[in-house]
């Protein structure tokens, strides 16, 4: 992996029907509608098996989904491979999907969690709740730049953080400041 050339997958994943669980795929259109070089954008209720293939062809893979319990407005792990046995392949998690791609692809591919904290979960409905809105705002400010440099290690400097969001000036513009957790 050379440093300003790593291939990226970004999978975002949740229920754009059940509001702010919606986040995961919202955050990666709103990353999409970038256009950024040298990054892949998935979307999917839920993360299969099978993506491990997918997975296995990229250097690093942010996984974004909605979370209900990080601190406004967002939290940022790395990952590392696990072998989960379960007796379903219809819910599996990140780590797992790390540790098959590296255990049937050979892939050392670096992964890292974005939870997006969600507020609305309760009822039906395509809208996420303004609140989750800023935090996907934040998240995406966050990401862009890592995902415009390319550089592996960036996303692990940027690992284990979460996102405080300052006011930056009198007219109520925000700034994402991220701090160790």
């Amino acid at each position: 992996m050379r440093t300003g050339t790593a291939n990226i997958l970004l999978i975002g994943y949740g229920n754009p029907g059940r509001l702010d669980d919606g986040l995961g795929p919202a955050f990666a259109e709103a990353v999409r509608a970038k256009m950024l070089p040298g990054v892949t954008i998935e979307t999917n209720y839920q993360l299969n098996v099978e993506d491990a293939a997918m997975v296995a062809e990229h250097d690093v893979v942010v996984f974004a989904d909605a979370h209900a319990a990080c601190p406004d407005p967002f939290s940022y792990e790395k990952l590392m491979p696990r072998t989960e046995f379960a007796f379903s392949s219809h819910t599996i998690e990140p780590a797992t999907l790390l540790a098959i791609a590296r255990d049937v692809f050979d892939s050392p591919a670096q992964g890292y969690a974005l939870g997006i904290r969600g507020h609305e979960f309760d009822e039906f409905g395509e809208s996420i709740s303004p609140q989750a809105g800023r935090n996907l705002d934040a998240a995406v400010r966050f990401i862009e730049p890592l995902l415009l440099v390319r550089d592996a290690a960036m996303f692990e400097a940027e690992s284990v953080t979460r996102c405080v969001v300052k006011p930056t000036s009198m007219n109520g513009a925000e700034e994402c400041k991220t701090e160790s957790m």
